[in-house]
Protein backbone atom coordinates (compact mmCIF):
# COMPACT_ATOMS: atom_id res chain seq x y z
CA UNK A 1 0.00 0.00 0.00
CA UNK A 2 1.27 3.49 -0.88
CA UNK A 3 2.06 5.65 2.14
CA UNK A 4 1.23 9.36 1.96
CA UNK A 5 2.08 11.94 4.62
CA UNK A 6 0.43 15.34 4.34
CA UNK A 7 1.99 18.19 6.31
CA UNK A 8 -0.69 20.82 6.85
CA UNK A 9 -4.44 20.61 7.38
CA UNK A 10 -5.75 23.35 5.09
CA UNK A 11 -7.69 22.86 1.82
CA UNK A 12 -4.59 21.71 -0.05
CA UNK A 13 -3.84 19.18 2.66
CA UNK A 14 -7.20 17.71 3.61
CA UNK A 15 -8.48 17.54 0.02
CA UNK A 16 -5.29 15.71 -0.99
CA UNK A 17 -5.74 13.33 1.94
CA UNK A 18 -9.31 12.52 0.88
CA UNK A 19 -8.22 11.79 -2.70
CA UNK A 20 -5.33 9.61 -1.56
CA UNK A 21 -7.60 7.67 0.81
CA UNK A 22 -10.16 7.22 -1.96
CA UNK A 23 -7.44 5.73 -4.16
CA UNK A 24 -6.40 3.26 -1.49
CA UNK A 25 -3.35 4.91 0.07
CA UNK A 26 -2.38 4.80 3.75
CA UNK A 27 -2.67 8.49 4.68
CA UNK A 28 -1.49 10.53 7.67
CA UNK A 29 -2.21 14.24 8.07
CA UNK A 30 0.17 16.17 10.33
CA UNK A 31 -1.16 19.56 11.39
CA UNK A 32 -0.60 22.16 14.10
CA UNK A 33 -3.29 24.85 14.27
CA UNK A 34 -6.47 22.98 13.36
CA UNK A 35 -7.94 21.11 10.43
CA UNK A 36 -9.13 23.42 7.72
CA UNK A 37 -6.09 25.64 8.15
CA UNK A 38 -6.31 29.40 7.93
CA UNK A 39 -8.99 29.12 5.22
CA UNK A 40 -11.42 27.68 7.75
CA UNK A 41 -10.14 28.99 11.08
CA UNK A 42 -8.79 32.52 10.50
CA UNK A 43 -9.36 33.58 6.89
CA UNK A 44 -12.02 32.54 4.37
CA UNK A 45 -14.74 31.10 6.60
CA UNK A 46 -14.49 33.73 9.39
CA UNK A 47 -14.09 36.71 7.06
CA UNK A 48 -16.94 35.71 4.76
CA UNK A 49 -19.17 35.07 7.79
CA UNK A 50 -18.39 38.57 9.05
CA UNK A 51 -19.02 39.93 5.56
CA UNK A 52 -22.41 38.16 5.42
CA UNK A 53 -23.46 40.09 8.52
CA UNK A 54 -22.13 43.32 7.05
CA UNK A 55 -24.03 42.72 3.79
CA UNK A 56 -27.27 42.33 5.71
CA UNK A 57 -26.61 45.59 7.55
CA UNK A 58 -25.93 47.37 4.26
CA UNK A 59 -29.06 45.94 2.63
CA UNK A 60 -31.22 47.07 5.55
CA UNK A 61 -29.70 50.55 5.51
CA UNK A 62 -30.54 50.88 1.80
CA UNK A 63 -34.02 49.35 2.11
CA UNK A 64 -35.66 52.78 2.21
CA UNK A 65 -35.12 52.96 -1.54
CA UNK A 66 -37.44 49.94 -1.80
CA UNK A 67 -40.09 51.62 0.35
CA UNK A 68 -39.09 50.16 3.72
CA UNK A 69 -38.49 52.47 6.66
CA UNK A 70 -36.94 51.43 9.99
CA UNK A 71 -37.81 53.12 13.26
CA UNK A 72 -34.63 53.64 15.28
CA UNK A 73 -31.16 52.58 14.22
CA UNK A 74 -29.39 49.34 13.36
CA UNK A 75 -26.58 48.36 15.71
CA UNK A 76 -23.96 45.67 15.18
CA UNK A 77 -23.07 43.78 18.38
CA UNK A 78 -19.53 42.90 17.34
CA UNK A 79 -18.90 40.55 20.26
CA UNK A 80 -21.96 38.50 19.29
CA UNK A 81 -21.03 38.63 15.61
CA UNK A 82 -17.48 37.44 16.25
CA UNK A 83 -18.62 34.70 18.62
CA UNK A 84 -20.82 33.35 15.82
CA UNK A 85 -17.96 33.70 13.35
CA UNK A 86 -15.61 31.58 15.43
CA UNK A 87 -18.32 29.07 16.35
CA UNK A 88 -18.98 28.41 12.66
CA UNK A 89 -15.24 28.15 11.93
CA UNK A 90 -14.72 25.58 14.68
CA UNK A 91 -17.76 23.62 13.53
CA UNK A 92 -16.42 23.49 9.98
CA UNK A 93 -13.03 22.33 11.27
CA UNK A 94 -14.71 19.58 13.28
CA UNK A 95 -16.67 18.48 10.20
CA UNK A 96 -13.41 18.11 8.27
CA UNK A 97 -11.84 16.02 11.04
CA UNK A 98 -14.86 13.72 11.15
CA UNK A 99 -14.74 13.28 7.37
CA UNK A 100 -11.03 12.43 7.40
CA UNK A 101 -11.45 9.96 10.25
CA UNK A 102 -14.42 8.35 8.51
CA UNK A 103 -12.29 7.84 5.39
CA UNK A 104 -9.56 6.11 7.39
CA UNK A 105 -7.07 8.98 7.47
CA UNK A 106 -4.82 9.17 10.52
CA UNK A 107 -4.84 12.68 12.00
CA UNK A 108 -1.77 13.69 14.02
CA UNK A 109 -1.60 17.03 15.83
CA UNK A 110 2.10 17.75 15.49
CA UNK A 111 4.60 20.00 13.79
CA UNK A 112 6.12 18.30 10.77
CA UNK A 113 9.53 18.78 9.22
CA UNK A 114 11.38 16.84 6.52
CA UNK A 115 14.10 14.41 7.45
CA UNK A 116 17.39 15.52 5.78
CA UNK A 117 17.55 12.27 3.81
CA UNK A 118 14.26 13.08 2.06
CA UNK A 119 14.66 13.73 -1.66
CA UNK A 120 18.10 12.13 -1.82
CA UNK A 121 16.88 8.99 -3.54
CA UNK A 122 18.82 6.92 -1.00
CA UNK A 123 15.89 6.38 1.35
CA UNK A 124 12.14 6.75 1.54
CA UNK A 125 10.91 10.30 2.14
CA UNK A 126 10.35 10.88 5.84
CA UNK A 127 8.54 13.41 8.01
CA UNK A 128 9.61 13.98 11.60
CA UNK A 129 6.48 14.84 13.61
CA UNK A 130 6.82 16.66 16.93
CA UNK A 131 3.51 16.47 18.84
CA UNK A 132 2.01 19.78 19.87
CA UNK A 133 1.27 18.40 23.34
CA UNK A 134 4.96 17.68 23.94
CA UNK A 135 4.94 13.91 23.47
CA UNK A 136 7.76 11.92 21.82
CA UNK A 137 8.72 12.62 18.22
CA UNK A 138 7.60 10.21 15.54
CA UNK A 139 9.30 9.54 12.20
CA UNK A 140 6.82 8.81 9.43
CA UNK A 141 8.12 7.00 6.37
CA UNK A 142 6.27 7.78 3.17
CA UNK A 143 6.23 7.04 -0.51
CA UNK A 144 5.09 10.62 -1.08
CA UNK A 145 4.92 13.75 1.04
CA UNK A 146 2.63 16.70 0.39
CA UNK A 147 3.56 20.06 1.90
CA UNK A 148 0.49 22.22 2.53
CA UNK A 149 1.60 24.49 5.36
CA UNK A 150 -0.10 27.67 4.19
CA UNK A 151 0.95 31.25 4.91
CA UNK A 152 0.66 33.85 7.66
CA UNK A 153 -0.02 37.60 7.72
CA UNK A 154 2.99 39.70 6.81
CA UNK A 155 4.06 42.26 9.40
CA UNK A 156 6.78 44.92 9.56
CA UNK A 157 9.13 45.94 12.32
CA UNK A 158 7.61 49.41 12.21
CA UNK A 159 4.06 48.06 12.43
CA UNK A 160 3.87 45.28 14.99
CA UNK A 161 0.42 43.91 15.89
CA UNK A 162 -0.50 43.79 19.57
CA UNK A 163 -3.75 41.85 19.16
CA UNK A 164 -5.78 44.64 20.76
CA UNK A 165 -5.55 47.86 18.75
CA UNK A 166 -3.07 46.97 16.01
CA UNK A 167 -4.35 43.82 14.36
CA UNK A 168 -3.74 41.33 11.59
CA UNK A 169 -6.74 39.82 9.81
CA UNK A 170 -6.37 36.74 12.03
CA UNK A 171 -6.89 38.83 15.18
CA UNK A 172 -9.93 40.93 14.33
CA UNK A 173 -12.33 38.27 15.62
CA UNK A 174 -11.20 38.92 19.17
CA UNK A 175 -12.84 42.37 19.12
CA UNK A 176 -15.99 42.64 21.21
CA UNK A 177 -16.69 46.33 20.62
CA UNK A 178 -17.16 48.17 17.36
CA UNK A 179 -14.08 50.34 16.59
CA UNK A 180 -14.62 54.08 16.77
CA UNK A 181 -12.42 54.57 13.71
CA UNK A 182 -10.70 51.74 11.85
CA UNK A 183 -7.63 52.39 9.71
CA UNK A 184 -6.98 49.64 7.17
CA UNK A 185 -3.45 49.58 5.77
CA UNK A 186 -3.31 47.82 2.43
CA UNK A 187 -5.80 47.98 -0.43
CA UNK A 188 -5.40 44.51 -1.90
CA UNK A 189 -8.15 41.92 -1.65
CA UNK A 190 -7.92 41.41 2.13
CA UNK A 191 -7.75 45.12 2.93
CA UNK A 192 -10.60 45.99 0.59
CA UNK A 193 -12.83 43.22 1.96
CA UNK A 194 -12.38 44.21 5.59
CA UNK A 195 -12.70 47.93 4.81
CA UNK A 196 -15.96 47.20 2.99
CA UNK A 197 -17.30 45.00 5.78
CA UNK A 198 -16.57 47.37 8.66
CA UNK A 199 -17.86 50.31 6.65
CA UNK A 200 -21.14 48.41 6.18
CA UNK A 201 -21.23 47.72 9.94
CA UNK A 202 -21.29 51.47 10.49
CA UNK A 203 -17.64 51.94 11.44
CA UNK A 204 -15.80 55.03 10.13
CA UNK A 205 -13.03 53.57 7.95
CA UNK A 206 -9.89 55.04 6.42
CA UNK A 207 -8.26 52.87 3.77
CA UNK A 208 -4.55 53.54 3.21
CA UNK A 209 -3.42 52.49 -0.26
CA UNK A 210 0.15 52.74 -1.51
CA UNK A 211 -1.07 52.48 -5.10
CA UNK A 212 -3.08 54.91 -7.21
CA UNK A 213 -6.27 52.89 -6.73
CA UNK A 214 -7.76 50.15 -4.59
CA UNK A 215 -7.36 46.54 -5.76
CA UNK A 216 -4.37 47.21 -8.02
CA UNK A 217 -4.30 43.56 -9.11
CA UNK A 218 -7.93 43.48 -10.26
CA UNK A 219 -9.78 44.79 -13.31
CA UNK A 220 -9.34 48.58 -13.40
CA UNK A 221 -12.98 49.27 -14.32
CA UNK A 222 -14.15 47.08 -11.44
CA UNK A 223 -11.79 48.79 -9.01
CA UNK A 224 -13.08 52.19 -10.11
CA UNK A 225 -16.67 51.14 -9.40
CA UNK A 226 -15.71 49.86 -5.97
CA UNK A 227 -13.76 52.97 -5.03
CA UNK A 228 -16.69 55.15 -6.08
CA UNK A 229 -18.99 53.07 -3.86
CA UNK A 230 -16.56 53.29 -0.95
CA UNK A 231 -16.43 57.07 -1.24
CA UNK A 232 -20.19 57.39 -1.61
CA UNK A 233 -20.68 55.35 1.57
CA UNK A 234 -18.44 57.65 3.57
CA UNK A 235 -15.14 55.79 3.53
CA UNK A 236 -11.94 57.82 3.32
CA UNK A 237 -9.58 56.36 0.70
CA UNK A 238 -6.00 57.64 0.78
CA UNK A 239 -4.38 56.65 -2.51
CA UNK A 240 -0.64 56.87 -3.22
CA UNK A 241 -0.11 56.86 0.55
CA UNK A 242 2.52 54.47 1.83
CA UNK A 243 2.57 53.52 5.49
CA UNK A 244 5.83 54.12 7.34
CA UNK A 245 4.84 53.04 10.85
CA UNK A 246 1.95 52.25 13.16
CA UNK A 247 2.14 53.14 16.84
CA UNK A 248 -0.23 52.94 19.78
CA UNK A 249 -0.76 55.28 22.68
CA UNK A 250 -3.42 54.07 25.10
CA UNK A 251 -6.67 53.63 23.21
CA UNK A 252 -5.45 55.43 20.09
CA UNK A 253 -3.33 54.35 17.14
CA UNK A 254 -1.37 56.55 14.75
CA UNK A 255 -0.47 55.57 11.23
CA UNK A 256 2.43 57.66 9.95
CA UNK A 257 2.83 57.89 6.19
CA UNK A 258 6.14 58.21 4.35
CA UNK A 259 5.29 61.80 3.34
CA UNK A 260 4.94 62.79 7.00
CA UNK A 261 1.16 62.84 7.23
CA UNK A 262 -0.51 61.00 10.09
CA UNK A 263 -3.87 59.29 10.47
CA UNK A 264 -5.42 58.85 13.92
CA UNK A 265 -7.83 56.07 14.78
CA UNK A 266 -8.96 53.69 17.49
CA UNK A 267 -7.80 50.53 15.68
CA UNK A 268 -5.54 49.61 12.78
CA UNK A 269 -5.89 46.51 10.61
CA UNK A 270 -2.72 45.47 8.78
CA UNK A 271 -3.35 43.88 5.37
CA UNK A 272 0.21 43.78 4.06
CA UNK A 273 0.22 40.44 2.27
CA UNK A 274 1.35 36.98 3.35
CA UNK A 275 4.54 35.07 4.10
CA UNK A 276 4.75 31.29 3.58
CA UNK A 277 4.96 28.93 6.54
CA UNK A 278 8.10 27.20 5.29
CA UNK A 279 10.77 28.17 7.83
CA UNK A 280 12.52 25.60 10.03
CA UNK A 281 11.07 22.64 8.14
CA UNK A 282 14.29 21.32 6.61
CA UNK A 283 13.00 22.00 3.11
CA UNK A 284 16.19 23.29 1.48
CA UNK A 285 18.25 20.52 3.14
CA UNK A 286 15.89 17.97 1.59
CA UNK A 287 16.27 19.48 -1.87
CA UNK A 288 13.05 21.49 -2.00
CA UNK A 289 13.58 24.71 -3.97
CA UNK A 290 12.32 27.93 -2.39
CA UNK A 291 12.06 31.29 -4.12
CA UNK A 292 13.32 34.58 -2.66
CA UNK A 293 10.12 35.00 -0.66
CA UNK A 294 10.35 31.52 0.85
CA UNK A 295 7.57 30.04 -1.29
CA UNK A 296 7.93 26.45 -2.49
CA UNK A 297 8.56 26.12 -6.23
CA UNK A 298 6.28 23.55 -7.91
CA UNK A 299 5.43 22.45 -11.42
CA UNK A 300 1.91 22.18 -12.83
CA UNK A 301 1.31 18.80 -11.19
CA UNK A 302 2.48 20.11 -7.79
CA UNK A 303 5.91 18.42 -7.75
CA UNK A 304 8.81 20.09 -5.95
CA UNK A 305 12.47 19.64 -6.86
CA UNK A 306 12.83 16.93 -4.18
CA UNK A 307 12.04 13.35 -5.11
CA UNK A 308 8.73 12.20 -3.69
CA UNK A 309 7.78 15.63 -2.32
CA UNK A 310 4.78 17.62 -3.59
CA UNK A 311 3.40 20.95 -2.38
CA UNK A 312 0.04 22.71 -2.56
CA UNK A 313 -1.66 25.87 -1.41
CA UNK A 314 -0.48 29.21 -0.11
CA UNK A 315 3.01 27.92 0.72
CA UNK A 316 3.57 27.70 -3.06
CA UNK A 317 2.41 31.26 -3.79
CA UNK A 318 0.38 30.01 -6.77
CA UNK A 319 -2.87 32.05 -6.88
CA UNK A 320 -3.47 32.07 -3.14
CA UNK A 321 -7.06 30.83 -3.19
CA UNK A 322 -8.61 27.96 -1.25
CA UNK A 323 -10.02 26.51 -4.48
CA UNK A 324 -6.57 26.50 -6.09
CA UNK A 325 -4.97 24.96 -3.01
CA UNK A 326 -7.53 22.17 -3.01
CA UNK A 327 -7.01 21.49 -6.73
CA UNK A 328 -3.23 21.48 -6.35
CA UNK A 329 -3.55 18.92 -3.57
CA UNK A 330 -5.88 16.71 -5.59
CA UNK A 331 -3.67 16.92 -8.67
CA UNK A 332 -0.62 15.93 -6.59
CA UNK A 333 -2.32 12.76 -5.38
CA UNK A 334 -3.83 11.88 -8.75
CA UNK A 335 -0.36 12.24 -10.27
CA UNK A 336 1.47 10.27 -7.59
CA UNK A 337 -1.07 7.44 -7.44
CA UNK A 338 -1.36 7.10 -11.22
CA UNK A 339 -4.93 8.29 -11.69
CA UNK A 340 -6.02 10.37 -14.67
CA UNK A 341 -4.75 13.90 -14.20
CA UNK A 342 -4.43 17.15 -16.13
CA UNK A 343 -1.96 19.88 -15.12
CA UNK A 344 -3.52 22.85 -13.37
CA UNK A 345 -4.72 25.57 -15.75
CA UNK A 346 -4.83 28.90 -13.95
CA UNK A 347 -6.74 30.51 -16.82
CA UNK A 348 -9.82 28.53 -15.82
CA UNK A 349 -9.74 29.64 -12.16
CA UNK A 350 -12.56 31.93 -11.08
CA UNK A 351 -11.94 34.22 -8.13
CA UNK A 352 -13.96 36.71 -6.16
CA UNK A 353 -13.40 39.78 -4.02
CA UNK A 354 -16.08 39.78 -1.30
CA UNK A 355 -16.63 43.51 -1.12
CA UNK A 356 -19.95 45.27 -1.67
CA UNK A 357 -20.35 45.08 -4.62
CA UNK A 358 -18.47 41.83 -5.22
CA UNK A 359 -15.91 41.53 -8.02
CA UNK A 360 -15.58 38.15 -9.75
CA UNK A 361 -13.13 37.30 -12.54
CA UNK A 362 -12.12 34.33 -14.67
CA UNK A 363 -9.73 33.77 -17.57
CA UNK A 364 -7.82 36.43 -19.45
CA UNK A 365 -7.90 39.97 -18.07
CA UNK A 366 -8.29 43.47 -19.47
CA UNK A 367 -4.62 44.11 -18.65
CA UNK A 368 -3.57 41.12 -20.77
CA UNK A 369 -5.72 42.26 -23.67
CA UNK A 370 -4.40 45.83 -23.48
CA UNK A 371 -0.81 44.53 -23.32
CA UNK A 372 -1.32 42.47 -26.47
CA UNK A 373 -0.86 39.13 -24.70
CA UNK A 374 -4.07 37.91 -26.34
CA UNK A 375 -6.25 39.24 -29.13
CA UNK A 376 -9.80 39.55 -27.82
CA UNK A 377 -12.92 41.61 -28.31
CA UNK A 378 -14.58 43.08 -25.24
CA UNK A 379 -18.11 44.06 -24.32
CA UNK A 380 -19.14 45.75 -21.07
CA UNK A 381 -22.78 45.82 -20.04
CA UNK A 382 -23.80 47.94 -16.99
CA UNK A 383 -26.14 46.25 -14.53
CA UNK A 384 -28.10 49.47 -14.22
CA UNK A 385 -30.09 48.43 -17.31
CA UNK A 386 -30.96 45.00 -15.93
CA UNK A 387 -34.65 44.80 -14.86
CA UNK A 388 -33.93 42.63 -11.80
CA UNK A 389 -31.23 45.06 -10.73
CA UNK A 390 -33.71 47.92 -10.96
CA UNK A 391 -36.22 46.00 -8.83
CA UNK A 392 -33.59 45.40 -6.16
CA UNK A 393 -32.24 48.94 -6.21
CA UNK A 394 -28.86 47.88 -7.60
CA UNK A 395 -27.07 50.78 -9.27
CA UNK A 396 -23.44 49.66 -9.34
CA UNK A 397 -21.81 46.96 -11.40
CA UNK A 398 -21.40 45.45 -14.82
CA UNK A 399 -20.76 42.32 -16.83
CA UNK A 400 -17.66 42.27 -19.05
CA UNK A 401 -16.83 39.48 -21.50
CA UNK A 402 -13.75 38.81 -23.62
CA UNK A 403 -14.03 36.72 -26.79
CA UNK A 404 -11.60 35.74 -29.53
CA UNK A 405 -12.25 37.58 -32.81
CA UNK A 406 -13.44 35.31 -35.58
CA UNK A 407 -14.27 32.24 -33.48
CA UNK A 408 -16.12 34.11 -30.73
CA UNK A 409 -14.65 31.77 -28.08
CA UNK A 410 -15.10 33.19 -24.58
CA UNK A 411 -11.67 33.59 -22.96
CA UNK A 412 -12.45 35.67 -19.90
CA UNK A 413 -14.92 37.74 -17.99
CA UNK A 414 -15.56 40.09 -15.09
CA UNK A 415 -18.76 40.50 -13.08
CA UNK A 416 -19.25 43.34 -10.61
CA UNK A 417 -22.40 43.32 -8.51
CA UNK A 418 -24.30 41.56 -5.74
CA UNK A 419 -23.43 37.84 -5.63
CA UNK A 420 -20.92 38.21 -8.45
CA UNK A 421 -19.34 35.05 -7.01
CA UNK A 422 -22.42 33.16 -8.23
CA UNK A 423 -22.91 35.06 -11.50
CA UNK A 424 -19.38 34.30 -12.71
CA UNK A 425 -20.11 30.56 -12.89
CA UNK A 426 -21.64 30.45 -16.40
CA UNK A 427 -18.70 32.51 -17.64
CA UNK A 428 -16.28 30.14 -15.92
CA UNK A 429 -17.97 27.17 -17.61
CA UNK A 430 -17.70 28.94 -20.97
CA UNK A 431 -13.97 29.58 -20.45
CA UNK A 432 -13.24 26.05 -19.22
CA UNK A 433 -15.18 24.38 -22.05
CA UNK A 434 -14.12 26.78 -24.85
CA UNK A 435 -17.70 27.81 -25.52
CA UNK A 436 -18.44 30.58 -28.00
CA UNK A 437 -20.36 33.75 -27.22
CA UNK A 438 -23.25 32.40 -29.31
CA UNK A 439 -23.37 29.19 -27.27
CA UNK A 440 -23.40 31.17 -24.04
CA UNK A 441 -26.06 33.51 -25.40
CA UNK A 442 -28.36 30.72 -26.58
CA UNK A 443 -28.72 29.14 -23.14
CA UNK A 444 -32.01 30.20 -21.56
CA UNK A 445 -31.90 32.53 -18.57
CA UNK A 446 -34.71 33.34 -16.18
CA UNK A 447 -36.53 36.64 -16.70
CA UNK A 448 -36.01 38.80 -14.79
CA UNK A 449 -32.60 37.82 -13.43
CA UNK A 450 -29.11 39.21 -13.00
CA UNK A 451 -27.79 36.32 -15.08
CA UNK A 452 -29.76 37.73 -17.99
CA UNK A 453 -27.01 40.34 -18.30
CA UNK A 454 -24.44 37.59 -18.91
CA UNK A 455 -26.49 36.25 -21.82
CA UNK A 456 -27.15 39.76 -23.14
CA UNK A 457 -23.45 40.62 -23.10
CA UNK A 458 -22.77 37.40 -25.02
CA UNK A 459 -25.44 38.30 -27.58
CA UNK A 460 -23.72 41.62 -28.19
CA UNK A 461 -20.55 39.75 -29.12
CA UNK A 462 -22.34 37.95 -31.96
CA UNK A 463 -20.83 38.47 -35.38
CA UNK A 464 -23.18 38.02 -38.36
CA UNK A 465 -21.70 35.59 -40.85
CA UNK A 466 -22.91 35.58 -44.45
Amino acid sequence: MNRVVVVGGGPGGYEAALVAAQLGADVTVVYTDGLGGSAVLTDCVPSKTLIATAELMADMEEAKELGIRFEGSLVAELGTVNARVMRLAQAQSADIERRLTREGVRVLKARGRLDPSTGSGQAAPMVVATPVDGGPEETLEADAILLATGASPRTLGSAQPDGERILTWEQVYELDEVPEHLIVVGSGVTGAEFASAYNALGVPVTLVSSRDRVLPGEDADAAEVLEDVFTRRGMTVLSKSRMQSVTRSGDAVTVTLTDGRTVEGSHCLLALGSVPNTADMGLAEAGVTLDEGGFVSVDRVSRTAARGVYAAGDCTGVLMLASVAAMQGRIAMWHFLGDAVAPIDLKTVSSNVFTAPEIATVGWSQNAVDAGEIDAECITLPLSGNPRAKMQGVRDGFVKLFARPGTGTIVGGVVVGPRASELIHPVAIAVAQNLTADQLAHAFTVYPSMSGSVAEAARRLHVFKT
